[in-house]
């Protein structure tokens, strides 16, 4: 890649940055002439589903607060998602903030994925972290008679 910068003085650098384009698995990965990848300089990807769907809800709250929209199946129609969905997504909000801490940590037990906690939860936090704890300790399997 060539870039021209054009000093105050009206004289012209030429600047060599030498790099090369290369897809992995449908995307465009620009690597160093090393061959290293280089690091994008805006800002990181967020990978966690959880966390993308918590930030989504808390984006989505404050639309419907603002008066931006003023019904969930406007908003959702907007979104271009289903309202069931954005509804389930809402109620991420209202979980206890340690909870929405541990969401955006990956401190939440490996068994809680997005599905779990779209599910129904007690609008209580103390009920929230009851359910919690259900995860973090599951209960013994129970053995089937034959």
């Amino acid at each position: 890649m060539t870039r021209k910068i054009v000093a105050d003085d009206a004289r012209t650098v030429t600047v060599y940055i030498p790099w090369r384009l290369k897809k992995r698995g449908g995307r465009k990965l620009v690597l160093a002439s090393d061959g290293s990848p280089v690091a994008p300089t805006d800002a990181p990807r967020i990978e966690n589903a959880m966390i993308k769907v918590l930030v989504r809800a808390f984006r989505w709250r404050k639309l419907l607060d603002s008066g931006a929209y003023a019904l969930v199946g406007e908003l959702a129609l907007a979104e271009g998602i289903d309202p069931s969905y954005l509804g389930r997504a809402l109620r991420l909000t209202l979980l206890a903030p340690d909870i929405v801490e541990a969401i955006l940590d990956d401190r939440l037990p490996e068994n809680v994925g997005v599905a779990e906690i779209l599910g129904p939860w007690p609008a209580e936090w103390g009920g929230q972290h009851y359910e919690l704890q259900k995860y973090r300790n599951p209960p013994a399997a129970v053995k089937q008679q034959g």
